[in-house]
């Protein structure tokens, strides 16, 4: 398992643009287009772990409102692209900024609690914006929901076909990786990972806590509302009962799951959570009774998720420390 790890770490980026290559020859070499919607939703939920892990994996913060957010991005796109007749990416952008203001208002009344005191506004703010979908109908339609959302589509080209929604979904989730990776190896990065450590060390040595836990919030919002954008154009009709508590507490399990503060766990979490209850879909009302069971094995034998606490640079740095030991290597020494 170790040897398997170092040599992960040392081929990472090698590793990544295999991953990439094959997620692109993908939808070519597979034809079924039940597949091919698997993969693509599982490429949101992947886009909304990895924000949500920034937040709580990086960060520190346990929040049970991502789903909020999620909604407010999903309804955001849905009412402009119904009454404004906006394509999708006109939509994605509004509902960006509709989450990063709600999150702002949201971080910067909750933000300076901590604990299961943030948890609990969260979960309250997340009920609250729920509550607003039902009964606002006269701009939600409330229980009836809002039906006739165009389909995908960029600069007037409409994107009929699973294939080309396939690859829209993969480039959002690449770009979110990316701009999720850039942060945590700036010096962003380690403000944030030593507030999540430690917020009053890291205050006494001049890290402003309040600005990068609000930066935080509003950047793991604004990607969770593009994800909502996304939802909203390719099911075509969005009701309150998507956007729930219990789909805040599926979006954490993902980000658990594969380890917090980890991206390729992330990733790899959200993907098998997504894929398995679809791959075992023939088990009927025995579905979840399997899918619980995994859950809790998994947390019973890896209690940090798959890939938590795995810190690959130092893995890289010891992979590369045995390489240049070797016999004939550049630097070893011959016994």
């Amino acid at each position: 398992m170790k040897k398997a790890l170092d040599f992960v770490a040392l081929h990472m980026r090698a590793i990544s643009v295999v991953l990439i290559v094959l997620l692109i020859a993908f939808p070519f070499a597979i034809s079924s287009s039940y597949i091919l919607r698997i993969m693509t939703i599982c490429f949101m939920y992947v886009m909304i772990a990895l924000s949500l892990n920034l937040l709580t994996g990086f960060l520190g913060l346990m929040t049970l409102g991502h789903a909020a957010f999620w909604g407010i991005g999903a309804y955001t796109a849905a009412l402009i692209a119904t009454r404004a007749g906006l394509g999708m990416g006109a939509c994605m952008v509004a509902a960006a900024i509709v989450a990063g203001v709600f999150s702002l208002l949201l971080g910067g009344a909750a933000l300076k609690l901590k604990g299961y005191f943030l948890t609990i506004v969260t979960l309250g703010f997340c009920e609250i914006i729920r509550l607003v979908e039902m009964n606002w109908t006269g701009l939600t339609r409330g229980p009836l929901g809002i039906p006739g959302i165009p389909s995908p589509n960029f600069f007037g080209i409409d994107l009929s076909s699973n294939t080309q929604i396939y690859f829209v979904m993969l480039v959002l989730v690449i770009l979110s990786a990316l701009v999720i990776y850039s942060i945590v190896h700036s010096r962003i990065g380690t403000a944030i990972m030593a507030i999540r450590e430690d917020d009053l060390a890291a205050q006494a040595m001049g890290v402003n806590v309040f600005k990068y836990k609000i930066m935080v919030f509003i950047i793991s919002s604004m990607i969770v509302g593009v994800a909502g954008a996304f939802y909203a154009h390719y099911i075509n009709y969005i009701d309150p009962t998507s956007f729930t508590t219990a789909a805040s507490t599926d979006m954490l399990v993902m980000a658990i799951f594969g380890g917090l503060g980890s991206i390729p766990g992330t990733i790899l979490g959200a993907s098998i959570l997504t894929i398995i209850p679809e791959t075992i879909r023939a088990l009927g009302m025995y579905r979840n009774l399997f899918y619980g069971i995994l859950i809790v094995v998994l947390m019973m034998v890896k209690p940090d998720g798959i890939l938590g606490n795995v810190n690959f640079k130092y893995l890289k740095q010891r992979a590369l420390s045995r390489r240049a030991a070797e016999p004939g290597k550049t630097g070893g020494k011959a016994e």
